[in-house]
C-alpha cells in the first residue's frame, strides 16, 4: 500500500574535525554560504541515504563505484540487466510509463528519490527519455553557527611514476571543521507516493537510514566517529495532504547555542514546538 499520509522529518548532526561536503570548486573546502555557516548538499545527504539503504540489504539503482554489489559499470548497464526493462529498451514501441512502473519496483531510490532515464536506443534507433519524480524531498543541511574551517599543508613523498631516483615532496591541502551542529530537513509527499509505489514500510527504512546516516561512512575527511546523527524529528500528519505546511512544521524545530563559542553539542539547546493535533517522533541517532 503506497504511503497514506504526509511526513515530515528533520536531522541534527554534528560534525568534529571532519570534512562533511568538500566543494569541488574551491579547493575541496568544506562548504560554505557567504555568511560563513557551514552547508552540506543535498546531494550528499541523498548519497549517505542511499549507502544506509544499501547496506540494510535494499536494492539501490544509482550506487557509488566503490560500494557496487553487482558487475554493471553504468546506469545504463544496470537498466539492461533487468529482463523487463531491458525488453522495453530494446522495443520499438517503448512504454515510458511502463518503464517508470518497473524501475520504481526494483530500485528503492528510484521510487524514493526519482530518477531521469535517459538512454540511447539500443541499435534500434529507439531511446527511452524517462523522468521520474520521487516524494522524498531533502533539504541542504545548514550549520546552526558560522563555522571555523582548519586547513594544514600535506606532503607526498612516493613517486607516482618509475624512473626518480626518489620520492618527491608534493604539496597538498587539507581542510575540516574544527565543530559544527548542523541541521536538514525534509518532506514525503503522498501524491508522487502513490505514482511511483513509495509505501509506509520505505518511510521507515527511509527513517532508520536517517537515524543510522554515518556508519560504514569513514573516509579520510571523514574518520569514523567525526560525523554523528544526534535527533531525528519524525512527523507524521493524519492526512495526505497534512494538517500543516512543512515550512511552518520545520519552523517548530529550533536548534540554539548556548555559549558563545559552543565547542561540543552539550553546548546547543534543542526545542521543538508543539503543533495542535499534530504528534512528532523523537530518535536518538545511533
Amino acid at each position: 500500500m503506497s504511503l497514506d499520509h504526509k511526513i515530515d522529518f528533520a536531522v541534527v548532526l554534528s560534525v568534529t574535525n571532519a570534512n562533511p561536503n568538500g566543494d569541488p570548486l574551491n579547493g575541496n573546502r568544506p562548504r560554505q554560504n557567504y555568511d560563513g555557516y557551514g552547508e552540506i548538499s543535498d546531494v550528499a545527504i541523498k548519497r549517505k541515504i542511499r549507502n544506509r539503504l544499501q547496506d540494510l540489504g535494499e536494492s539501490i539503482f544509482v550506487q557509488s563505484n566503490d560500494r557496487k554489489t553487482d558487475d554493471y559499470g553504468s546506469l545504463r548497464e544496470r537498466a539492461d540487466g533487468n529482463a523487463k526493462l531491458n525488453e522495453i529498451l530494446k522495443s520499438k514501441n517503448a512504454s515510458n510509463d511502463e518503464f517508470a512502473r518497473i524501475a520504481c519496483e526494483e530500485w528503492i531510490d528510484v521510487r524514493g528519490f526519482g530518477q531521469v532515464f535517459a538512454f540511447k536506443g539500443a541499435g534500434n534507433g529507439n531511446g527511452v527519455s524517462v523522468g521520474v519524480r520521487g516524494p522524498v524531498s531533502i533539504h541542504t543541511a545548514r550549520s546552526v553557527d558560522p563555522i571555523d574551517i582548519t586547513s594544514m599543508q600535506i606532503t607526498k613523498s612516493v613517486n607516482s611514476e618509475p624512473g626518480k631516483d626518489r620520492g618527491s615532496d608534493t604539496m597538498g591541502m587539507k581542510h575540516r571543521v574544527d565543530f559544527g551542529v548542523y541541521v536538514f530537513f525534509g518532506s514525503i509527499n503522498t501524491q508522487l507516493a502513490e505514482k511511483t509505489g513509495f509505501t509506509n514500510e520505505d518511510a521507515a527504512k527511509f527513517k532508520e537510514a536517517l537515524r543510522t546516516l554515518f556508519e560504514n561512512d569513514l573516509s579520510s575527511a571523514r574518520p569514523e566517529g567525526s560525523m554523528e546523527v544526534h535527533k531525528v524529528f519524525w512527523w507524521e500528519h493524519n492526512s495526505k495532504l497534512g494538517q500543516y505546511s512543512s515550512a511552518k512544521v520545520h519552523r517548530s524545530l529550533q536548534v540554539k547555542s548556548k555559549a558563545e563559542e559552543p565547542k561540543s553539542f552539550d553546548d546547543y539547546a534543542i526545542e521543538c514546538f508543539p503543533l495542535e493535533g499534530l504528534k512528532v517522533e523523537e530518535y536518538d541517532g545511533l
